[in-house]
């Protein structure tokens, strides 16, 4: 049987492929219509149930959860998907899922997943999760530990995108799934760092052309995507600063710090690139965010019940109302209104605790002289086993270059997918299916080699 090998090559483009001559030979590139928000957790879940946000449930990289009362983001667990998927649309297809999201407690009989180690004494370490388990210790021997660091942070790069990629070829060669689903990074970085119109961007996607050649030169049939494009957007809108100073968000303090009070608020914004979900408590103070929200520059629009059907985003997950940034802009999570009241995982890489997406985590504070002998010392003190305190990210967005979330005005800005497809434009919603008839056709040829 020939497997396909399904490789989301996030934030890839048509404008990009013109330097990735690997990647193109893969087969012509179609446009592919994204979702809204076109953000990784909701687009992945697109593509592997063939459902828009208002079936599945996924309306973002997270939400603010009502029954614990609580903002989360980048949960892991396969439960939170509603709706069949791809891992067990085909009967005795053996599947393995290296990096896409909602990995755990997943139908696929192989996979692989970021899920660092966080040590009782506040240390947090790389790791990632596997199953069955004793590929845990297969792939760190061979390709060392999962390199977290560089997956996510101000030191994001290749290395962790290269892992991956040895792990998928791995996997290939001696696990022979019939279907196997990659996640390749590495564009993510420097296209927020510096936007996707630089030599970065152009650095950015030859590197990964490159990483991904050994895997692209296995027998496999290969189909290339990505869940989004990223766009210049320099211009950050802070959309809880402006419902806080209308009266409608709360704060709490400990020990001088200022957190967020979802339970107190009237309304407050769940910032995820350049969408906002607003949850508004009482029905009576609706207009009243909607008003606030339509007069913040940088909103381009504020989705009400009807607009988020419109979006097939009509979810009990959503907020009562969504924001969604104009082109140039993208929302922070900020709320507090003076520096010296943030609380002290602002200048943290802590995607956890952070109500809202956080893109200056990519960076090391421009404004600080001494923030790398200060990561110096932190990592120093890391090693030698004592706690740290990496505090390095900055407080003020400036850095950031490039985002993405709303639906893209230029199919050019937009996502991609390659492989033996007629079509010259597909829906997300679509790829589902497309990929299933690649799957059955594996299988029914592994079939007729067993009857011969």
């Amino acid at each position: 049987m020939t497997p396909v090998v399904v490789i989301d090559v996030v934030g890839l483009t048509p404008r990009l492929l013109a330097h990735m001559p690997n990647v193109s030979a893969v087969g012509a590139a179609a446009t592919l219509r994204p979702v809204l928000p076109a953000v990784t957790c909701s687009m992945q879940t697109t593509l592997l149930t063939g459902a828009m946000p208002r079936e599945h449930g996924i309306v973002g990289n997270g939400w603010y959860f009502r029954d614990l009362g609580e903002v989360l983001l980048w949960r892991q667990h396969n439960a939170l998907v509603q709706g069949g998927q791809l891992w067990d649309a085909v009967p005795g297809l053996k599947t393995a899922n290296v990096c896409w999201w909602y990995a755990m407690g997943a139908a696929s009989d192989l996979l692989v997943t970021p899920r660092p180690i966080y040590h009782a004494d506040g240390r947090k370490s790389p790791d990632c999760y596997t199953r069955p388990p004793s590929l845990h210790d297969d792939l760190e021997s061979r390709f060392g530990t999962f390199p977290l660091f560089s997956y996510w942070g101000p030191t994001a790069g290749i290395a962790s995108s290269r892992w991956i990629v040895s792990a998928a070829r791995h996997i290939l060669r001696e696990e022979r799934p019939g279907l196997l689903m990659v996640y390749v990074p590495h564009l993510d970085y420097d296209l927020q760092r510096y936007g996707p119109d630089g030599p970065e961007a152009i650095a950015a996607a030859k590197e990964v052309d490159a990483a991904l050649a050994p895997l692209l030169a296995e027998d496999a049939t290969f189909v290339i995507l990505s869940e989004y494009g990223i766009t210049a957007a320099a211009r950050p809108v802070d959309v809880n600063r402006a419902l806080r100073r209308a009266g409608l968000l709360e704060v709490h303090t400990q020990a001088g710090m200022e957190y967020l009070d979802p339970w107190a608020s009237r309304a407050f914004a769940v910032a995820d690139h350049q969408i906002a979900h607003v949850y508004v408590r009482d029905p009576a103070d609706v207009d009243r965010a909607r008003d606030v929200l339509g007069e913040l520059p940088g909103v381009d629009e504020v989705l009400d019940g009807g607009g988020k059907a419109r979006y097939g985003l009509d979810h009990e997950r959503a907020g009562e109302l969504v924001a969604v940034a104009e082109p140039d802009a993208w929302f922070t999570y900020y709320y507090w209104l003076t520096d010296d009241r943030a609380p002290d995982f602002a200048r943290l890489v802590d995607i956890h605790r952070k109500p809202g997406y956080d893109p200056a985590e990519l960076f090391m504070d421009p404004a600080d002289p001494l923030v790398k002998a200060r990561a110096g010392l932190a990592l120093a003190r890391k090693k030698l086993g004592f706690r740290y305190l990496m505090n390095v990210v900055p407080l003020n967005p400036a850095p950031v270059r490039g985002s993405h979330g709303r639906l893209p005005d230029d199919p050019a800005d937009g996502p991609v997918l390659l492989g033996p497809f007629d079509g010259d434009s597909y829906a997300a919603t679509e790829v589902k299916e497309l990929l299933v008839t690649l799957a059955k056709q594996a299988t029914a040829e592994l079939g007729a080699r067993r009857m011969s």
